[in-house]
């Protein structure tokens, strides 16, 4: 835009120029011709166009040196390409023009030469600028679109480690207490079935034996407290990634897309069908690859173990499949399988509601 208004803004000095000595009945003959040139030069990219197109202008005022009123136009796009120095071509017409255009007119002209050469340095200028400015611009958008993406990716894996760090540490408040707690509880429980043995006393016996009671329930109490504090700080990943390091028969690739952990009885449903097809590939199957998908819909859960292998697997009349089908029906879920291009299962369970 900026080099069309310079072009404009010469045109107009160069028409004002020309209007004060050509009146002639094909004065608009320059014009349309100086437009044209200019139009081209603008049009086309390369430099070898521009400077075509300047050449056959610098003929045209060769032989009619009113054609010389609006070289300064068509030099305007030349002063920018790589051969600038051709421009120099323009003296040939100039010196042919002072011998026929009036004096005045030639310096006018020679004026607009110059101001077409600045003019054209101060828009490359002021382009050049622009450019660098979109460049760090763009820059710095897509620097900080990277920043923002790797600092979600860090409250990401800092959420998660900080999660699998809770899990950890119910796990060891559950080995604690089972170690520590159940242990006095279970001694006690012994003592008191001992001193109920040796007692005499039928009151104090039925005491002991109250006592008795109490501990074998706050024993009860303790272990279902262990048990839901162990199966909360189970995290499926981590088991799921456990068990495919720990499975050397062939190469696995995994597609993990849960959010969270499910709920446990989903949990421990989805590691033992895992468990039960690795074990049935590594029995059954000659595969070389093992394709694992884990993912989480808004309404299920769908888990996919898919391998390469050409040897037909066990079907559905196997132990471990049989296995597999109960625990799905259990949960309403889905369970299938299939022999096309290697051995498939397919399981989805429905979330509770």
């Amino acid at each position: 835009m900026n080099k069309l208004i310079d072009k404009l803004v010469i045109l107009t000095l160069c028409m004002v120029c020309y209007i004060q000595s050509e009146l002639d009945l094909y004065f608009v003959v320059p014009v349309i011709c100086a437009i044209a040139a200019g139009a081209l030069q603008s049009y086309f990219d390369g430099d070898i166009a521009k400077i075509a197109v300047f050449i056959a202008y610098c003929i045209l005022s060769i032989f009619n040196p009113a054609f010389f009123y609006f070289l300064p136009v068509v030099c305007y796009d030349v002063f920018s390409v790589k051969w600038r120095y051709i421009v120099s071509l323009s003296a040939i017409p100039a010196i042919l023009a002072l011998q026929s255009l009036p004096i005045i007119a030639c310096v006018f002209i020679i004026l607009f030469f110059v101001l077409s050469l600045l003019a054209n340095l101060r828009t490359s200028s002021l382009e050049k600028v622009r450019g660098e400015y979109l460049a760090l611009r763009d820059d710095t958008k897509e620097f900080s679109m990277q920043l923002e993406s790797k600092n979600k990716e860090l409250m990401e894996k800092q959420d998660y480690e900080i999660n699998l760090a809770t899990l950890n540490e119910r796990n060891r408040i559950a080995r604690d207490i089972h170690d520590n707690i159940g242990h006095v509880l279970s001694n006690s429980i012994l003592q008191t079935g001992a001193l109920m043995a040796t007692c005499k006393d039928g009151a104090f016996k039925e005491r002991l034996n109250t006592l008795k009671v109490t501990l074998a329930q706050g024993m009860d109490s303790i272990r279902e407290s262990i048990h839901d504090l162990h199966d909360e700080s189970i995290d499926l990943y981590t088991e799921v990634k456990s068990l495919i390091d720990n499975f050397r028969f062939c190469e696995v690739a995994m597609d993990y897309d849960l959010e969270g952990n499910p709920d446990n009885k989903i949990k421990y449903t989805l590691l033992v069908v895992l468990k039960e097809a690795l074990a049935n590939i590594i029995k059954h199957s000659n595969a070389t690859g093992v394709h694992i998908v884990l993912r989480e819909h808004p309404a299920l859960y769908q888990l996919i173990i898919k391998d390469n292998g050409t040897k037909k697997a066990e079907n559905g009349d196997g132990i471990g499949l049989k296995n597999i089908a109960q625990r799905i029906n259990a949960l309403k879920g889905v369970f299938n399988i299939s022999h096309e291009n290697g051995f498939t299962v397919f399981v989805s369970i429905p979330k509770e509601k």
